[in-house]
């Protein structure tokens, strides 16, 4: 009787090991896309990920003070502009140190000229709902919102270097309704600041 209590109890973190990813913890390939809504934006709006239905939507986790995702500002804004009749680019950034906050990211998307909505979580949800844990981290979402591609855009931080460029092969598979023959990478960055949870 022992036993059985015993396994059953391990029942839920055994389906939740199995749910997620090889790198993710949180989220699987082919699992629905968590949704937001009303998340401000560097452009004085709110937003949703329901602003974007009927295209393929890739959700780039990113922020102000990190370096590696400084490296990747310009990757990001060609591919945004390669794809721009495809494909939504929505960048998000989570963390609450004042070089991170509302305010200081406007300055940024300003100067870099962001074509794409930047847009903030301060209660960190949306990051924790993806299993994103580093900056730039980047989902691909399919039109019917399932979760096609997780992880690195490429394989190098440094752009002269770069020879897989995952995140444009999973998009051109998306749009041709296939399957990413690579769905899942390990992401590099500067891990996400999160605020500690109580238990």
């Amino acid at each position: 009787m022992l036993r059985t209590l015993l396994a059953l109890s391990l029942l839920p973190a055994a389906a939740a090991a199995a749910a997620a990813g090889e790198f993710n913890k949180t989220l699987s390939v082919g699992d629905p896309a968590p949704a937001w809504k009303d998340l401000p934006g560097t452009d004085g709006k709110k937003h949703a990920l329901a602003d974007h239905a009927d295209r393929v939507v890739v959700l780039a986790f990113t922020c102000n003070s990190c370096p590696i995702a400084q490296d990747y500002e310009d990757r990001i804004l060609a591919f945004a502009d390669k794809y721009k009749d495809r494909v939504a680019v929505v960048a998000v950034n989570v963390n609450t140190i004042p070089e991170d906050r509302l305010d200081a990211m406007k300055k940024r998307a300003e100067q870099k000229k962001y074509s794409f909505p930047y847009l903030y979580d301060e209660t960190q949800k949306i990051a924790r709902d993806y299993g994103a844990n580093y900056t730039p981290e980047f989902f691909v979402l399919t039109k019917d919102r399932k979760v096609a591609y997780m992880g690195a855009m490429d394989d190098k931080t440094k752009a002269d270097e770069v020879k897989d460029k995952y995140l444009e092969a999973a998009v051109d598979a998306v749009l041709k309704g296939d399957k990413p023959a690579r769905g899942e990478t390990i992401a590099h960055g500067c891990m996400i600041r999160y605020k500690r949870t109580r238990d």
